[in-house]
């Protein structure tokens, strides 16, 4: 388990430095050569400092390979044959990122998340001589509110890799070439989609937990459409509310943005306070007159099953009457509904009760670092399981015609869940973070 994140957590909320406080512009050339005009030189030594405002964190181990070709900025590269972080001081907001990617000399592999494991890119290869540019665009946030209002954030939270004034680069897979960063603030009307939510939503900050929300954004083109995750572990449709993760969305949405909203699994619990055809219900309207007042578009998805067969092989609903309400919700309000709930079981069934486990977080004991005891979580998701999910919600967005489903990118013609991913040829790489400790919810 690495436990670096609460010390650039500190750093980050504590002060801004000259270099970052009001910039929206920033310029990375990796690697030890010369460095390109206009660009901010990244070497192999350039760890993090408040003062400098960026660097690599204190855990990556990082080499600079220098060809000394006649292009500054992609003669030369920075590499490690472990995943490694890249982290920038900046201001809350939506920014457009700039990958450059290559060799000179050889073949390059590489996989790009950031803040809590956030998917943006996945194997991007490039053969010897060549570069890929790459972009995306994603969001960074704080807790504050306003001048004196938060949000009352976990103490887990504190750790977390976003909630900063930082946005945080993870570089990984087999062969991670980096040559060039590039991070600009983005226009005004770039569609921001806000989920709301609980663990089987969130980004889950460390191995060998995963949720859809973290794996979604990979599948949407750069500049058009930008995901602002607020789920947490462990939420129920009212907690959002009196923690304000609510009111914190409500202070930036604006008109045609989207709110997608995804409740059930903590809300049925007993202890809840929540009755699926009464306050479940009357929450659910109370946030979608709310979204619409801001001229932004409310989206309900049902919760997806946890992994509970009976005898015949059939999932069992463990959710209650809560999938159901959400259901006669969307059409009392006249909102888009995306029915996971359904999808899922359609998925699981196929997997069937053994190779499902795969999309859950079952793992034999040592798998992972301190993990001394094998997991059996039928609740949670593996990486595997998030990202078959989240085709899932990428395929409804399709169906269900929203207008952003004209920003899913081109590589993605349609999803099945009776025709899931092969696991043989699934190949993902892992985070180092790594917390065998369950999330909060079941």
């Amino acid at each position: 388990m690495m436990n670096f994140h609460k010390a650039f957590f500190l750093l980050g909320i504590l002060s801004f430095n000259a270099f970052s406080q009001s910039k929206t512009e920033f310029k990375f050339d990796f690697g030890s050569g010369k460095t390109a005009k206009g660009y901010t030189q990244v070497s192999a030594e350039s760890y993090y400092s408040k003062q400098k405002g960026f660097g690599f964190m204190s855990n990556s181990k990082v080499e600079s390979i220098n060809h000394k070709g006649k292009n500054a900025l992609t003669s030369d590269f920075c590499t490690s044959n472990q995943p490694f972080f890249f982290t920038v001081d900046i201001l809350e907001g939506n920014y457009n990122v700039k990958v450059i990617l290559g060799d000179i000399e050889g073949e390059s592999t590489t996989t790009v998340k950031v803040e809590n494991r956030r998917l943006m890119l996945e194997k991007v290869t490039t053969a010897k001589g060549e570069f890929l540019t790459k972009n995306f665009t994603v969001n960074v946030r704080n807790a504050q509110i306003n001048a004196t209002e938060k949000v009352k954030l976990k103490i887990r939270e504190l750790n977390y890799l976003h909630w900063d004034n930082q946005l945080t680069f993870e570089f990984s897979d087999a062969l991670p070439k980096i040559c060039g960063l590039e991070i600009t603030k983005t226009a005004d009307d770039v569609i921001t989609v806000f989920l709301a939510g609980n663990s089987t939503v969130v980004d889950q900050a460390q191995e060998p937990y995963a949720a859809w929300g973290q794996m979604i954004p990979r599948f949407f083109k750069a500049e058009k459409v930008v995901f602002a995750n607020h789920a947490e572990s462990g939420e129920t449709i009212k907690s959002f509310v009196s923690e304000k993760r609510l009111e914190k969305i409500m202070s930036q949405i604006k008109a045609g943005d989207y709110f997608f909203i995804e409740f059930a699994h903590n809300d049925q619990k007993a202890n809840s306070g929540l009755e699926a055809h009464t306050t479940y219900k009357e929450y659910l309207k109370s946030y979608i007159q709310q979204i619409k007042a801001k001229g932004a578009t409310p989206v309900l998805i049902t919760s997806m099953h946890r992994r509970n067969f009976d005898a015949a092989g059939k999932i069992i609903n463990t959710l209650g009457d809560f999938p159901e309400a959400m259901r006669q919700i969307a059409i009392e309000q006249n909102v888009a509904l995306i029915d996971l709930n359904a999808m899922s079981k359609t998925l699981f069934e196929t997997m069937g009760q053994e190779n499902s486990k795969k999309a859950f977080v079952h793992y034999a004991a040592n798998t992972f670092p301190g993990q001394e005891k094998g997991i059996h979580d039928d609740t949670h998701f593996s990486n595997y399981g998030a990202y078959q999910l989240a085709k899932c919600i990428v395929e409804s967005i399709k169906n269900t015609k929203l207008n952003i489903s004209k920003y899913i990118i081109d590589e993605f013609l349609t999803y099945d869940p009776a025709k899931p991913d092969s696991l043989e040829s699934w190949n993902f790489p892992h985070s180092p973070l790594v917390n065998v400790i369950k999330p909060d919810g079941n």
